[in-house]
């Protein structure tokens, strides 16, 4: 199972249905990456939630989605890296996505990011999706 595969299905699904929110188990790198989407204008709103069971409490992500004259902020979605196929990319090979009206996150040595902000680091690492 890939959990950021999982989140972005869940998040172009809940649009295709024209879902206000969806709501995703929470850890760290979706949290970096949920925010990533905000930034980029794909989603209106992030918010780190705790909900209470029987005896732990677990935590999850509500994610808004964001909509343009009535059709979702997001067009398509393509999972680079897999957990079978890691994908790497050089600081040079990073190119702007759709003509630039797309945005590819990268996984590098100093953090989750836009390929925008790998390239102006100049930092590779391994290009987990692109989403226009």
């Amino acid at each position: 199972m890939d959990p950021i595969a999982n989140m972005l299905t869940q998040i172009k699904n809940a649009q295709m249905v024209a879902a206000d929110q969806t709501v995703v188990p929470f850890s760290k790198m979706k949290w970096k990456i949920a925010s990533i989407l905000k930034e980029a204008g794909y989603l209106s709103r992030v918010d780190r939630k705790k909900k209470k069971a029987k005896k732990a409490e677990h935590e999850y992500l509500e994610l808004g989605l964001k909509y343009v004259d009535g059709q979702g902020a997001i067009n398509g979605i393509t999972i680079v890296s897999r957990p079978s196929r890691h994908m790497y990319a050089k600081s040079a090979e990073l190119k702007p996505i759709r003509s630039g009206f797309g945005v590819a996150v990268v996984s590098t040595s100093k953090g989750i990011m836009t390929n925008k902000e790998a390239r102006k680091e100049g930092v590779g690492g391994e290009v987990l999706f692109e989403i226009w």
